[in-house]
């Protein structure tokens, strides 16, 4: 299938930062592979050198055989993956992290069931409590916010910053981390340690985002500190259309894309090849 002409001015960007507005059945992942195709064959960018980050795993290993099959199966180092799997990475290298150190589901739903004994709460629904503090507890991290500026929803305030905070301390106490932990972790190394955020700038000179719509304060702020100083950031989202509200996600920010970067090209993918 050909490219578009906007669909192609995407693809040839050449350097700095690009929002490109694209609704559903727009040829976003095309755009994408296409554009890491372009970056290596036309640009002279090392495969190693690129990143391009999704929200599930499933979109990136899709992301990942559509460049494979878009390269006539050669392998190359491009780095997919999603936002947890990338900064993880980087904790394994920091601090030696394995998979052991990743806390389980049903492990993070035991530990706040054992924290509420002893708490004044009785929820009608235990398992639907529990999910919901868990959830909370995700927002709360993943808006890098003050716990006691934070006001519950799932209980009383006082009652849910006593969960927060005996669950952080019990999970530091057992080395654990939660999906939320990997990204402030990372947060807390790039900030106190600017040689091991360089090391990391320097190994990803482009970084591609597909569903930017999608992304919370915390991803955001991350991805921006690794996208320095060339800012070679591409992103693609559809600014009418957001999923994951309850995980924190803020549209806002990539309405706000164009003055958080000066000198941001702009495309719109307005063709719908669904319907």
């Amino acid at each position: 299938m050909e490219l578009n002409k906007s669909q192609l001015q995407a693809v040839c960007h050449d350097k700095g930062p690009m929002m490109v507005l694209a609704g559903p059945g727009s040829g976003k992942t095309m755009v994408i592979t296409h554009r890491v195709k372009w970056l290596i064959e036309h640009a002279g960018v090392h495969p190693a050198g690129i990143l391009v980050v999704t929200f599930t795993k499933a979109a990136a290993d899709e992301m990942r055989q559509r460049f494979v099959s878009l390269m006539d199966g050669r392998t190359m180092p491009v780095s997919f993956g999603t936002f947890h799997a990338i900064f993880f990475s980087v904790l394994k290298h920091a601090y030696n992290y394995t998979a052991s150190n990743i806390i389980r589901e049903e492990q993070k739903q035991q530990l706040i069931r054992e924290i509420i004994e002893d708490m004044p709460v009785e929820p009608d629904n235990v398992s639907e409590f529990v999910n919901d503090v868990l959830s909370e507890i995700g927002l709360v991290k993943g808006s890098m916010m003050d716990i006691e500026h934070y006001y519950a929803t799932s209980c009383a305030t006082s009652v849910f910053r006593d969960i927060y905070k005996q669950y952080v301390q019990r999970m530091e106490n057992s080395r654990l981390i939660d999906f939320e932990d990997m990204l402030v972790y990372t947060w807390e190394l790039f900030t106190q340690r600017k040689d091991i955020l360089a090391a990391w700038q320097h190994k990803f000179q482009y970084i591609l985002i597909d569903e930017f719509q999608d992304i919370n304060l915390l991803q955001y702020k991350l991805i921006r500190m690794l996208a320095l100083p060339q800012n070679n950031i591409f992103i693609v989202g559809d600014d009418d259309q957001s999923i994951y509200g309850f995980r924190g996600a803020r549209p806002e920010i990539m309405l706000n894309f164009e003055k958080d970067f000066s000198d941001v090209k702009k495309v719109f993918l307005s063709v719908n090849y669904r319907s």
